[in-house]
């Protein structure tokens, strides 16, 4: 349970710090400061290549999650023959694999990650690739005849020329610092240069609802910033475990929960049921559904379409 119990604490101490977390924080602060200048000097050495397709970024400066799956969902349902390229973290694979295309699912989760395998699930119009390497991911997008590209994180990606969107972290981390001293993987100033910066409620909103709702729910979820989900969950959520980001589940760790809990159903994310098939338990699913703003895109197809 340490693992669990770290991966809370370091929420805790980026969103809602103690008095000793604010201590830490501070006494942090000179390596946040090189942390923070070492990446001014990555983003400056590199130059911008055009890979000769639409490239669009979707990222955000926190560590952790922010909300970008959805919206690159929702951004690649609005386009024509997508290919939604990420790193796959949390897979058992390396290099190059093309999770499915165009609705035809190539591989297992283990080997995509959970976030690819829900792209699959989700764009049955799309490419889905997984590639430490993005570079090489755009151009099998482009062999495989994607017209355009949305990388899922991939605003730190300064040698592609892309658009750049950020999303603005929903809660905000206590302090504007960079890692180790706050949640910021790049000084809040680089929010200027990003094409696009999203916020909820002002450029987008999201919508939830719970499928297979029943009367005693137990959450189970390995995301990032699990309390995000606190607002939108049903009533009758007894208990709640989180488990590390992108932690591969097993079926008889969840059967246990669910015994002790005595609750009649998982609730989970959709990204984390993927992981969660074939384990035959009884599961709800929170479904988060995102809304661009008109504004959002035109923006877009300006970029696409220049």
């Amino acid at each position: 349970m340490f693992k669990y119990s770290l991966a809370s604490w370091i929420e805790d101490y980026f969103y809602r710090p103690s008095f000793f977390g604010r201590i830490l924080s501070f006494l942090l602060y000179p390596i946040s400061f090189l942390w923070s200048f070492c990446a001014k000097i990555r983003r400056i050495l590199k130059k911008p290549v055009d890979y000769k397709i639409p490239v669009i970024s979707v990222g955000n400066l926190t560590a952790g999650g922010s909300g970008k799956t959805p919206v690159c969902i929702a951004i690649a349902k609005s386009v024509t023959k997508p290919a939604v390229v990420l790193r796959g973290y949390g897979r058992l694979s390396k290099g190059l694999v093309v999770v499915s295309r165009f609705g035809e699912i190539c591989c297992g989760v283990k080997t995509s990650g959970d976030e690819a395998m829900l792209y699959a699930k989700e764009l049955k119009n799309a490419l889905v690739i997984v590639s430490e390497d993005r570079v090489l991911g755009i151009q099998k997008a482009k062999e495989l005849g994607a017209e355009v590209v949305i990388l899922d994180d991939g605003f730190g990606k300064a040698n592609i020329k892309k658009f750049d969107i950020l999303i603005r972290p929903n809660p905000k981390p206590a302090n504007s610092f960079c890692i180790p001293s706050g949640a910021y993987r790049e000084s809040v100033s680089n929010y200027k240069k990003a094409d696009l910066v999203l916020e909820e409620g002002v450029n987008f909103t999201r919508e939830v609802k719970t499928a297979g709702e029943t009367k005693k729910m137990v959450l189970i979820t390995a995301i990032a910033n699990p309390s995000r989900l606190d607002k939108f969950l049903p009533r009758f959520v007894t208990a709640k475990f989180f488990f590390p980001d992108h932690y591969m589940f097993r079926r008889d760790e969840l059967a246990d929960i669910l015994c002790r809990s005595g609750a009649d159903s998982i609730l989970t994310t959709a990204k984390d049921a993927v992981k969660m098939e074939g384990f035959d338990l009884p599961l709800s699913i929170l479904h988060l559904n995102i809304s661009l703003h008109e504004s959002v895109r035109k923006k877009l197809e300006a970029y696409i379409f220049v």
